[in-house]
C-alpha cells in the first residue's frame, strides 16, 4: 500500500501503514499557522482490502466539535464523490472504515475544487458575451487573484460583490460561486437576464490561490486568517485582502455576499449585521426581505439554527461582510454550508456536496433579483 498527498491542496502526515487495519494518519497543520482539519490523499494498493484510517490527533483539530456526525468523503475518479458512513470519531481519534473497491481511492475532508478547475471556471466565464475576467493584483507567492465582472457598470446598476473562499479549505464555497455563475452567464435564463439588465457584478471565485494550493483550512501563505484582515488589511500579509478592499473602494457596493462554509453546524445559514454599528432600521429591512426571499428560492436553506448574537465580539469589524456592512451601509452577509450534511433534507449518499452547493448558488439569483428589482 502506499499514500500520497503531493497533488493540489492534498496534504496528510502518515505516522504507519504497515498494518492495513490500524493506518495511523496526522492531520497537517495550515502551511504558516496553527490550524488544521482538512485532508485530501490518495491510498493505493488496497482493492478488496479493508481498510482501517485512523487520524490520531483530531482532537486537536480547529473545530473538534465538528467531527460529531461527520463523514469522510472518497472518490476513485475525483469527479464522482460519496460518502463513507463507518465514520466515527471516538476517544479523540477520527476513524475511518472502509473497503476500496479499486486500488486507487482519494479521500478527502469535503469534495476538492482544483486549480485546474478553477482556471477552467475563468476561461469559460471569460467567453461569456456577458462577462470579462480581471485580475486584481498577485497573492502572498505571486499566483493571480482574479475577479469576474458581469454586466458593464453605469450610475443606473446596483453594484454587488460576491467573494468566496477566504478560508481555502470551505471548497464549497467555489462550487457555489461555479453554479450561481452558470445560472448567471445563461443566456435563455430569465432570472439572470432582469439580474444583468440592473446590477453590476462583481465575483472572486477563490480569494485564497496560495491556502487552496497548499491545502490549508483557514489561512493564506502567509498565515492570515483573511476573514479578519478586512479592518487594516496588510499590503504584504494579506493583499489578497487588500487588493479586493481597494477594488471595491473604487466600485462601491449595495449588495455584498461571503461565501463560506461551516466545520460543525450541518445548515445553509446567514451570519447577518445587525451587531454592526450603525446598522439603521432601513438596512434591517432590506436584509429581512433579502433573507426571506432566499428562503423562498431554496428549501436547503434555514433561518432557526446558526451563530449566536456576540460571538466574534471585538473581531466584528476585521470580518468582511461586517466591514462592508459598516463601511458601505448594505446588505451584506455571510453565507455558511455544511461540511457534513444538511440536516433538514439530509442525503445519505453524498452529504452535502459540491452539486448542491451549485444549487445553492444558482437558486441565490433569485434573491439577487428580488433586491435590484423588487
Amino acid at each position: 500500500m502506499k499514500i500520497s498527498s503531493n497533488f493540489d491542496a492534498g496534504t496528510i502526515e502518515v505516522l504507519s501503514l504497515d498494518d492495513p487495519q490500524a493506518i495511523r494518519l496526522k492531520l497537517c497543520a495550515d502551511n504558516a499557522a496553527d490550524f488544521r482539519q482538512w485532508f485530501y490523499f490518495r491510498l493505493q494498493g488496497a482493492a478488496g482490502t479493508p481498510v482501517r484510517l485512523v487520524f490520531e490527533n483530531a482532537a486537536s483539530a480547529a473545530y473538534p466539535d465538528g467531527w460529531s456526525d461527520y463523514r469522510c468523503v472518497a472518490s476513485y475518479d475525483r469527479r464522482n464523490w460519496f460518502r463513507i458512513p463507518t465514520t466515527r470519531y471516538e476517544d479523540g481519534q477520527l476513524i475511518v472504515e472502509h473497503t476500496p473497491e479499486r486500488n486507487s481511492v482519494y479521500y478527502a475532508y469535503f469534495e476538492p475544487y482544483s486549480h485546474e478547475r478553477h482556471l477552467d471556471l475563468l476561461a469559460w466565464a471569460e467567453m461569456s458575451p456577458y462577462a470579462e475576467v480581471h485580475n486584481l493584483g498577485s497573492t502572498v507567492e505571486a499566483r493571480d487573484l482574479d475577479m469576474v465582472v458581469v454586466g458593464r457598470p453605469a450610475p443606473t446598476r446596483r453594484r454587488i460583490w460576491i467573494i468566496a473562499r477566504q478560508h481555502p479549505g470551505e471548497t464549497m464555497a467555489e462550487w457555489f460561486v461555479e453554479g450561481l455563475l452558470e445560472r448567471l452567464l445563461d443566456s435563455a435564463d430569465p432570472v439572470a437576464r432582469r439580474i444583468r439588465e440592473h446590477a453590476t457584478l462583481y465575483i472572486v471565485p477563490n480569494a485564497n490561490p496560495d491556502g487552496a494550493f497548499h491545502g490549508n483550512l483557514r489561512t493564506n501563505a502567509a498565515g492570515r486568517n483573511l476573514n479578519r484582515e478586512w479592518r487594516t488589511p496588510d499590503p504584504d500579509s494579506s493583499p489578497e485582502v487588500f487588493l479586493i478592499r481597494e477594488a471595491m473602494e473604487r466600485t462601491g457596493c449595495d449588495l455584498f455576499l461571503d461565501i463560506h462554509g461551516d466545520e460543525t453546524l450541518p445548515y445553509v445559514f446567514f451570519s447577518t449585521a445587525e451587531e454592526v454599528p450603525g446598522f439603521t432600521a432601513e438596512t434591517a429591512a432590506r436584509q429581512a426581505d433579502f433573507v426571506a426571499a432566499f428562503a423562498a428560492a431554496s428549501p436547503d436553506f434555514q433561518q432557526e439554527h446558526g451563530y449566536m448574537p456576540g460571538r466574534f465580539g471585538e473581531e466584528l469589524l476585521t470580518l468582511a461582510s461586517k466591514w462592508v456592512a459598516h463601511r458601505f451601509g448594505c446588505v451584506s452577509l455571510t453565507l455558511e454550508m455544511p461540511f457534513k450534511d444538511n440536516a433538514n433534507l439530509p442525503d445519505g449518499q453524498v452529504g452535502w456536496n459540491g452539486a448542491r452547493s451549485k444549487r445553492l448558488g444558482a437558486a441565490m439569483l433569485n434573491a439577487i433579483l428580488k433586491h435590484v428589482a423588487g
